[in-house]
């Protein structure tokens, strides 16, 4: 069976500088599939390579068509939606506006409204918001705000780069249940974090980057057990 997606010696110079090297992964339909890592490790970059926001070299293929010289509005048009670091917001527009600038290149107004309700049912507060600013909401609910408006583009595929930075403990877990959910609707998630305890507590697999490259990967279960990543990553 083919897989969703299937990353095959990718590699990423900025200039001169190497920021990936060599790096293959895949995602199948349904899955939840973690990349953990260091500051400096590459995973903005790989999340950005496979969206195509940034020029990379080796083999990208999703549903099993070759997607690695399609620019960027192609690759969300194909299933591919990307909620970048930092969340990204228009910040003097309201909450609802947000959203539906996800929905951009649909035309199918029905499917857009019952995905709105997608996206308050999974982030309730956002609809209560809905008319304000997203300049004037929590860091947390403007990271709801950020995956739902990825949302709004009905992917295939969700790349979510470090959901939980710098949000209160209790939105993070919010979120994390949210990305349970998410898969659960039917829509396969890779998620770049530096948080590992929660993140192996949700993934069904994960790949380690570090220095560009992949130096660990396997199921959540086995990386719990890994001594390396135990000392490393979950600091036992």
């Amino acid at each position: 069976m083919v897989p969703l997606l299937e990353v095959h010696d990718l590699e990423v110079r900025y200039g001169k500088a190497l920021a990936i090297e060599q790096v293959s992964l895949t995602v199948e339909a349904g899955e939840i599939v973690g990349v953990l890592g260091p500051n400096g490790a590459g995973k903005t970059t790989l999340l950005k390579a496979i969206s195509r926001a940034v020029p990379a070299r080796g083999g990208l293929t999703f549903k099993g068509e070759d997607v690695s010289a399609l620019p960027v509005h192609e690759v969300v048009g194909r299933g591919i939606c990307h909620c970048p670091e930092g969340r990204r917001l228009f910040p003097e527009l309201t909450v609802r506006k947000n959203l539906e600038l996800g929905a951009y290149l649909r035309r199918d107004r029905a499917e857009i409204a019952a995905d709105m309700e997608r996206v308050h049912t999974l982030f309730p507060v956002l609809r209560e918001r809905g008319s304000q600013q997203a300049s004037t909401l929590s860091g947390g609910e403007q990271q709801m705000v950020a995956i739902g408006r990825a949302l709004m583009g009905r992917p295939a595929l969700l790349l979510l780069d470090e959901p939980s930075v710098g949000i209160a403990h209790k939105l993070k877990m919010m979120i994390f249940g949210a990305i349970e959910q998410i898969r659960r609707d039917g829509t396969a998630v890779l998620v770049v974090e530096q948080d590992a305890v929660s993140t192996l507590g949700i993934v069904d697999r994960v790949y380690v980057l570090e220095h560009g490259r992949v130096v660990r990967e396997g199921t959540a279960g086995a990386l719990k057990d890994d001594d390396y990543i135990r000392q490393i990553y979950l600091g036992v």
